[in-house]
Protein backbone atom coordinates (compact mmCIF):
# COMPACT_ATOMS: atom_id res chain seq x y z
CA UNK A 1 0.00 0.00 0.00
CA UNK A 2 3.38 2.47 0.72
CA UNK A 3 4.74 1.66 -2.30
CA UNK A 4 1.78 2.23 -4.22
CA UNK A 5 0.61 5.80 -2.93
CA UNK A 6 4.55 6.28 -3.26
CA UNK A 7 4.11 5.16 -6.80
CA UNK A 8 1.08 8.00 -7.06
CA UNK A 9 2.92 10.86 -5.53
CA UNK A 10 6.18 9.69 -7.82
CA UNK A 11 3.96 10.20 -11.05
CA UNK A 12 1.70 13.48 -9.53
CA UNK A 13 5.13 14.71 -9.28
CA UNK A 14 6.61 14.05 -12.82
CA UNK A 15 3.26 15.22 -14.33
CA UNK A 16 3.25 18.41 -12.60
CA UNK A 17 7.02 19.40 -13.87
CA UNK A 18 6.12 18.17 -17.43
CA UNK A 19 2.88 20.65 -16.90
CA UNK A 20 5.52 23.59 -15.62
CA UNK A 21 8.12 22.94 -18.19
CA UNK A 22 5.91 23.47 -21.42
CA UNK A 23 4.29 26.75 -19.93
CA UNK A 24 7.92 27.75 -19.10
CA UNK A 25 8.57 27.83 -22.86
CA UNK A 26 6.22 30.25 -23.17
CA UNK A 27 7.55 32.32 -21.07
CA UNK A 28 5.90 36.06 -22.33
CA UNK A 29 2.62 34.77 -22.88
CA UNK A 30 1.80 32.84 -19.94
CA UNK A 31 2.98 35.66 -17.54
CA UNK A 32 1.16 38.27 -19.25
CA UNK A 33 -2.22 36.37 -19.16
CA UNK A 34 -1.52 35.52 -15.63
CA UNK A 35 -0.75 38.94 -14.66
CA UNK A 36 -3.83 40.05 -16.36
CA UNK A 37 -6.03 37.20 -14.99
CA UNK A 38 -4.41 38.15 -11.50
CA UNK A 39 -5.29 41.53 -11.72
CA UNK A 40 -8.99 41.09 -12.78
CA UNK A 41 -9.46 38.87 -10.12
CA UNK A 42 -7.88 40.99 -7.32
CA UNK A 43 -10.28 44.19 -8.41
CA UNK A 44 -13.37 41.81 -8.48
CA UNK A 45 -12.31 40.75 -5.33
CA UNK A 46 -12.13 44.32 -3.56
CA UNK A 47 -15.48 45.04 -5.75
CA UNK A 48 -17.29 42.19 -3.85
CA UNK A 49 -16.08 42.84 0.11
CA UNK A 50 -16.71 46.54 -0.57
CA UNK A 51 -20.30 45.67 -1.45
CA UNK A 52 -20.85 43.16 1.75
CA UNK A 53 -19.20 46.13 3.87
CA UNK A 54 -22.05 48.70 2.04
CA UNK A 55 -24.72 46.12 2.10
CA UNK A 56 -23.99 45.68 5.61
CA UNK A 57 -24.30 49.32 6.74
CA UNK A 58 -26.79 50.00 3.99
CA UNK A 59 -29.46 46.99 5.72
CA UNK A 60 -28.07 47.91 9.60
CA UNK A 61 -26.83 44.57 9.99
CA UNK A 62 -25.39 44.43 13.44
CA UNK A 63 -23.24 40.92 11.90
CA UNK A 64 -19.55 42.12 11.08
CA UNK A 65 -18.60 41.92 7.67
CA UNK A 66 -16.29 38.31 8.25
CA UNK A 67 -19.54 36.75 9.03
CA UNK A 68 -20.75 36.87 5.64
CA UNK A 69 -20.63 34.59 2.93
CA UNK A 70 -19.06 37.44 0.16
CA UNK A 71 -17.01 39.11 2.30
CA UNK A 72 -15.29 35.63 2.17
CA UNK A 73 -15.57 34.56 -1.30
CA UNK A 74 -13.81 38.09 -2.02
CA UNK A 75 -10.87 37.06 -0.11
CA UNK A 76 -10.70 33.53 -2.40
CA UNK A 77 -10.73 35.33 -5.17
CA UNK A 78 -8.10 37.86 -4.05
CA UNK A 79 -6.01 35.14 -2.58
CA UNK A 80 -6.40 33.56 -6.05
CA UNK A 81 -5.55 36.60 -7.62
CA UNK A 82 -2.38 37.39 -5.63
CA UNK A 83 -1.12 33.93 -5.98
CA UNK A 84 -1.42 34.04 -9.72
CA UNK A 85 0.09 37.63 -10.11
CA UNK A 86 2.91 36.31 -7.88
CA UNK A 87 3.50 33.42 -10.29
CA UNK A 88 3.43 35.87 -13.09
CA UNK A 89 7.13 37.30 -11.66
CA UNK A 90 8.60 33.97 -12.56
CA UNK A 91 7.99 33.55 -16.67
CA UNK A 92 7.58 37.05 -17.61
CA UNK A 93 10.30 40.41 -17.09
CA UNK A 94 9.36 42.71 -14.49
CA UNK A 95 8.94 45.60 -17.21
CA UNK A 96 6.04 43.67 -18.65
CA UNK A 97 4.41 42.77 -15.43
CA UNK A 98 4.62 45.85 -13.24
CA UNK A 99 2.26 48.19 -15.98
CA UNK A 100 -0.45 45.71 -16.00
CA UNK A 101 -1.53 47.00 -12.83
CA UNK A 102 -3.19 49.08 -15.04
CA UNK A 103 -5.57 45.99 -15.89
CA UNK A 104 -6.97 46.52 -12.33
CA UNK A 105 -7.76 50.53 -12.68
CA UNK A 106 -10.14 49.81 -15.75
CA UNK A 107 -11.92 46.80 -14.27
CA UNK A 108 -12.39 48.47 -11.06
CA UNK A 109 -13.48 51.56 -13.18
CA UNK A 110 -16.51 49.33 -14.40
CA UNK A 111 -17.10 47.28 -11.64
CA UNK A 112 -17.76 50.80 -10.00
CA UNK A 113 -20.33 51.45 -12.54
CA UNK A 114 -21.69 48.47 -12.50
CA UNK A 115 -22.47 48.00 -8.48
CA UNK A 116 -23.63 51.88 -8.78
CA UNK A 117 -27.32 50.82 -10.73
CA UNK A 118 -27.99 53.95 -12.15
CA UNK A 119 -30.03 54.77 -14.65
CA UNK A 120 -29.11 57.95 -16.85
CA UNK A 121 -29.92 59.36 -20.67
CA UNK A 122 -27.27 58.86 -23.05
CA UNK A 123 -26.28 62.75 -22.51
CA UNK A 124 -26.30 62.80 -18.56
CA UNK A 125 -24.01 59.14 -19.51
CA UNK A 126 -21.54 60.84 -21.91
CA UNK A 127 -21.74 64.15 -19.89
CA UNK A 128 -20.82 62.04 -17.02
CA UNK A 129 -18.65 58.97 -17.86
CA UNK A 130 -17.16 60.47 -21.07
CA UNK A 131 -13.52 60.64 -19.21
CA UNK A 132 -14.01 57.34 -17.93
CA UNK A 133 -14.65 56.05 -21.17
CA UNK A 134 -12.01 57.83 -22.94
CA UNK A 135 -9.33 56.82 -19.97
CA UNK A 136 -10.21 53.25 -20.23
CA UNK A 137 -10.03 53.04 -23.91
CA UNK A 138 -6.34 54.92 -23.87
CA UNK A 139 -5.12 52.57 -21.41
CA UNK A 140 -6.50 49.36 -22.97
CA UNK A 141 -4.12 50.95 -25.91
CA UNK A 142 -0.97 51.76 -24.02
CA UNK A 143 -1.41 48.11 -22.94
CA UNK A 144 -1.12 46.47 -26.11
CA UNK A 145 1.46 48.77 -26.94
CA UNK A 146 3.89 47.95 -24.47
CA UNK A 147 2.62 44.45 -24.26
CA UNK A 148 3.49 44.10 -27.91
CA UNK A 149 6.88 45.53 -27.78
CA UNK A 150 7.66 44.66 -24.20
CA UNK A 151 11.44 43.06 -23.91
CA UNK A 152 11.35 39.44 -24.61
CA UNK A 153 14.73 38.42 -22.71
CA UNK A 154 14.22 36.33 -19.84
CA UNK A 155 16.79 34.17 -18.02
CA UNK A 156 16.52 31.73 -15.78
CA UNK A 157 16.68 33.06 -11.99
CA UNK A 158 18.81 29.90 -10.16
CA UNK A 159 20.87 31.50 -7.06
CA UNK A 160 23.90 31.99 -8.89
CA UNK A 161 22.24 34.71 -11.47
CA UNK A 162 20.45 36.36 -8.37
CA UNK A 163 23.62 36.83 -6.65
CA UNK A 164 25.52 38.16 -9.58
CA UNK A 165 22.85 40.38 -10.02
CA UNK A 166 22.62 41.53 -6.45
CA UNK A 167 26.57 41.97 -6.63
CA UNK A 168 27.07 43.69 -10.29
CA UNK A 169 27.66 47.71 -9.84
CA UNK A 170 24.71 48.87 -11.77
CA UNK A 171 22.50 47.31 -9.06
CA UNK A 172 25.14 48.31 -6.52
CA UNK A 173 25.20 51.85 -7.40
CA UNK A 174 21.43 51.98 -8.01
CA UNK A 175 20.68 50.81 -4.35
CA UNK A 176 22.82 53.34 -3.09
CA UNK A 177 20.88 56.26 -5.18
CA UNK A 178 17.87 54.95 -3.50
CA UNK A 179 19.09 54.75 -0.24
CA UNK A 180 20.48 58.35 -0.36
CA UNK A 181 16.75 59.17 -1.68
CA UNK A 182 14.81 57.60 0.23
CA UNK A 183 16.68 59.17 3.92
CA UNK A 184 16.34 62.41 2.20
CA UNK A 185 12.91 62.17 1.38
CA UNK A 186 12.43 60.79 4.75
CA UNK A 187 13.86 63.16 6.61
CA UNK A 188 11.91 66.11 5.13
CA UNK A 189 8.63 64.06 5.75
CA UNK A 190 9.44 63.22 9.51
CA UNK A 191 11.00 65.92 10.74
CA UNK A 192 10.05 68.65 8.57
CA UNK A 193 6.65 67.90 8.16
CA UNK A 194 6.51 67.67 4.60
CA UNK A 195 3.42 65.84 4.01
CA UNK A 196 3.48 66.35 0.42
CA UNK A 197 1.91 63.40 -1.59
CA UNK A 198 4.92 63.14 -3.86
CA UNK A 199 7.17 63.03 -1.06
CA UNK A 200 5.15 59.90 0.63
CA UNK A 201 4.41 57.93 -2.99
CA UNK A 202 8.27 58.67 -3.53
CA UNK A 203 8.99 56.67 -0.42
CA UNK A 204 6.53 53.96 -1.71
CA UNK A 205 7.70 53.62 -5.60
CA UNK A 206 11.65 53.73 -3.40
CA UNK A 207 10.83 50.66 -1.43
CA UNK A 208 8.27 49.10 -4.52
CA UNK A 209 10.89 49.03 -6.75
CA UNK A 210 12.91 46.72 -4.35
CA UNK A 211 9.68 44.46 -4.08
CA UNK A 212 9.24 43.84 -7.24
CA UNK A 213 12.87 42.83 -7.62
CA UNK A 214 12.71 40.65 -4.51
CA UNK A 215 9.28 38.87 -5.50
CA UNK A 216 10.61 38.20 -9.00
CA UNK A 217 13.67 36.80 -7.04
CA UNK A 218 11.51 34.38 -5.19
CA UNK A 219 8.69 33.35 -7.51
CA UNK A 220 11.11 32.43 -9.86
CA UNK A 221 13.27 30.06 -7.68
CA UNK A 222 10.31 28.79 -6.23
CA UNK A 223 9.42 27.84 -9.86
CA UNK A 224 12.92 27.02 -10.71
CA UNK A 225 12.69 24.28 -7.73
CA UNK A 226 9.65 22.72 -8.58
CA UNK A 227 11.57 22.20 -12.20
CA UNK A 228 14.18 20.11 -10.92
CA UNK A 229 17.40 22.20 -9.08
CA UNK A 230 16.75 23.27 -5.67
CA UNK A 231 17.18 27.11 -4.86
CA UNK A 232 15.74 26.87 -1.49
CA UNK A 233 18.72 25.93 -0.15
CA UNK A 234 20.51 28.80 -0.90
CA UNK A 235 20.80 31.86 1.92
CA UNK A 236 20.05 34.31 -1.14
CA UNK A 237 16.39 32.94 -1.32
CA UNK A 238 15.81 33.89 2.47
CA UNK A 239 17.85 37.00 2.04
CA UNK A 240 15.50 38.20 -0.71
CA UNK A 241 12.59 36.99 1.10
CA UNK A 242 12.59 38.80 4.04
CA UNK A 243 13.32 41.60 2.05
CA UNK A 244 10.32 40.84 0.34
CA UNK A 245 8.13 40.71 3.30
CA UNK A 246 10.27 44.52 5.21
CA UNK A 247 9.48 46.37 2.15
CA UNK A 248 5.97 45.21 1.91
CA UNK A 249 4.99 46.13 5.19
CA UNK A 250 6.89 49.49 5.15
CA UNK A 251 4.57 50.36 1.92
CA UNK A 252 1.75 49.62 3.32
CA UNK A 253 2.37 52.00 6.02
CA UNK A 254 2.95 55.05 3.91
CA UNK A 255 -0.08 54.00 1.83
CA UNK A 256 -1.98 54.27 4.94
CA UNK A 257 -0.67 57.56 6.05
CA UNK A 258 -1.47 59.24 2.36
CA UNK A 259 -5.19 57.61 3.02
CA UNK A 260 -5.72 59.97 5.59
CA UNK A 261 -4.47 63.10 3.94
CA UNK A 262 -5.13 62.96 0.80
CA UNK A 263 -8.00 61.53 -1.60
CA UNK A 264 -7.98 58.06 -2.90
CA UNK A 265 -7.92 58.58 -6.63
CA UNK A 266 -5.76 60.44 -6.33
CA UNK A 267 -3.24 58.60 -4.86
CA UNK A 268 -3.92 55.70 -7.17
CA UNK A 269 -3.04 57.62 -10.03
CA UNK A 270 0.16 58.88 -8.85
CA UNK A 271 1.09 55.64 -7.27
CA UNK A 272 0.02 53.64 -10.18
CA UNK A 273 2.40 55.80 -12.18
CA UNK A 274 5.67 56.24 -9.71
CA UNK A 275 5.34 52.32 -8.66
CA UNK A 276 5.37 51.54 -12.23
CA UNK A 277 8.61 53.70 -13.56
CA UNK A 278 10.77 52.95 -10.47
CA UNK A 279 9.90 48.73 -11.17
CA UNK A 280 10.53 49.27 -14.34
CA UNK A 281 13.73 50.89 -13.65
CA UNK A 282 14.32 48.59 -11.33
CA UNK A 283 13.75 45.64 -14.13
CA UNK A 284 16.65 47.42 -16.53
CA UNK A 285 19.24 47.82 -14.18
CA UNK A 286 18.60 44.77 -11.87
CA UNK A 287 17.39 42.08 -14.92
CA UNK A 288 18.98 43.84 -17.41
CA UNK A 289 15.55 43.50 -19.41
CA UNK A 290 16.45 45.65 -22.34
CA UNK A 291 20.03 44.80 -22.87
CA UNK A 292 19.21 42.82 -26.37
CA UNK A 293 16.34 44.97 -27.26
CA UNK A 294 16.75 47.73 -30.07
CA UNK A 295 15.68 51.65 -30.19
CA UNK A 296 12.24 51.11 -31.63
CA UNK A 297 11.09 48.57 -30.08
CA UNK A 298 12.15 50.90 -26.32
CA UNK A 299 10.23 54.21 -27.88
CA UNK A 300 7.25 52.08 -28.64
CA UNK A 301 7.36 50.04 -25.15
CA UNK A 302 7.58 53.77 -23.38
CA UNK A 303 5.02 55.40 -25.72
CA UNK A 304 2.43 52.55 -24.54
CA UNK A 305 3.48 53.11 -20.81
CA UNK A 306 3.10 56.59 -21.30
CA UNK A 307 -0.73 56.26 -23.29
CA UNK A 308 -1.50 54.24 -19.62
CA UNK A 309 -0.28 56.99 -17.54
CA UNK A 310 -2.58 59.51 -18.98
CA UNK A 311 -5.16 56.72 -19.18
CA UNK A 312 -5.07 56.23 -15.40
CA UNK A 313 -5.02 60.15 -15.01
CA UNK A 314 -8.17 60.76 -16.48
CA UNK A 315 -10.09 57.68 -15.19
CA UNK A 316 -9.18 58.51 -11.50
CA UNK A 317 -9.84 62.62 -12.31
CA UNK A 318 -13.25 61.77 -13.32
CA UNK A 319 -13.92 59.70 -10.10
CA UNK A 320 -12.53 62.84 -7.82
CA UNK A 321 -15.33 64.32 -9.23
CA UNK A 322 -17.87 61.64 -8.18
CA UNK A 323 -18.45 61.08 -4.38
CA UNK A 324 -19.65 57.11 -4.67
CA UNK A 325 -21.31 57.07 -0.93
CA UNK A 326 -23.16 59.51 0.57
CA UNK A 327 -23.16 59.00 4.92
CA UNK A 328 -24.90 61.78 5.63
CA UNK A 329 -28.52 62.93 5.40
CA UNK A 330 -29.18 66.03 2.84
CA UNK A 331 -32.66 68.15 2.92
CA UNK A 332 -33.38 66.64 -0.87
CA UNK A 333 -33.79 63.01 1.06
CA UNK A 334 -37.08 63.92 2.65
CA UNK A 335 -39.87 62.68 1.38
CA UNK A 336 -42.34 65.67 -0.08
CA UNK A 337 -39.45 68.36 -0.04
CA UNK A 338 -38.29 70.06 -3.03
CA UNK A 339 -35.87 72.86 -2.54
CA UNK A 340 -33.45 74.66 -4.99
CA UNK A 341 -30.64 74.28 -2.67
CA UNK A 342 -30.21 71.60 -0.39
CA UNK A 343 -27.12 70.85 1.74
CA UNK A 344 -26.00 68.41 4.11
CA UNK A 345 -27.28 68.87 7.46
CA UNK A 346 -24.39 67.39 9.14
CA UNK A 347 -20.71 68.17 8.05
CA UNK A 348 -19.73 67.31 4.40
CA UNK A 349 -17.64 63.72 3.86
CA UNK A 350 -14.55 64.84 3.39
CA UNK A 351 -13.44 61.17 3.36
CA UNK A 352 -13.65 59.72 6.95
CA UNK A 353 -16.77 58.86 8.66
CA UNK A 354 -16.61 60.51 11.84
CA UNK A 355 -19.69 62.94 13.10
CA UNK A 356 -22.99 62.02 11.66
CA UNK A 357 -21.96 58.75 9.91
CA UNK A 358 -23.92 55.57 10.04
CA UNK A 359 -24.32 54.00 13.17
CA UNK A 360 -22.19 50.97 12.23
CA UNK A 361 -20.17 52.43 10.42
CA UNK A 362 -17.08 49.61 11.40
CA UNK A 363 -18.12 47.84 8.82
CA UNK A 364 -18.29 50.81 5.85
CA UNK A 365 -14.96 50.37 3.91
CA UNK A 366 -13.38 53.20 4.32
CA UNK A 367 -11.14 53.31 2.03
CA UNK A 368 -12.47 53.44 -2.15
CA UNK A 369 -11.49 50.45 -3.63
CA UNK A 370 -8.90 51.55 -5.81
CA UNK A 371 -6.72 52.69 -2.99
CA UNK A 372 -7.18 49.06 -1.49
CA UNK A 373 -6.35 48.03 -5.13
CA UNK A 374 -3.37 49.93 -4.84
CA UNK A 375 -2.67 49.03 -1.53
CA UNK A 376 -2.87 45.23 -2.25
CA UNK A 377 -0.57 46.10 -5.16
CA UNK A 378 2.20 46.28 -2.68
CA UNK A 379 1.64 42.35 -2.33
CA UNK A 380 3.82 41.91 -5.44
Amino acid sequence: MHTKCCKQLSCLWVTLQSLIFVIYTQENLIGTLLAIFGNLLVSISVSIQKQSHVALAGNKDPRHYYYTKSWWSGLMLMVLGEGALFVSYAFAPLSLIAPLNAVSVISSSILGFLFLREKWKAQEFLKRYILTFLGCVLTAGGTYLFVTFGPNSHEKLNAENIVKHVIGWPFLLYLLLGIITFCLVLYFYKQRDANYLVLILLLVALLGSVTVITVKAVSGMIVLSILGPLQLSYPIFYVMFICMVATIVFQASFLAQASHLYDSSLIACVNYIFCTTFAIVAGAIFYQEFYHEDVLHICMFLLGCTICFLGVFLITKNKRKLKGFEPYVTMDMVKGMTCDICWAVQPDYNGSFSYGALENNDSVASVPTLLVVEMYRCLL
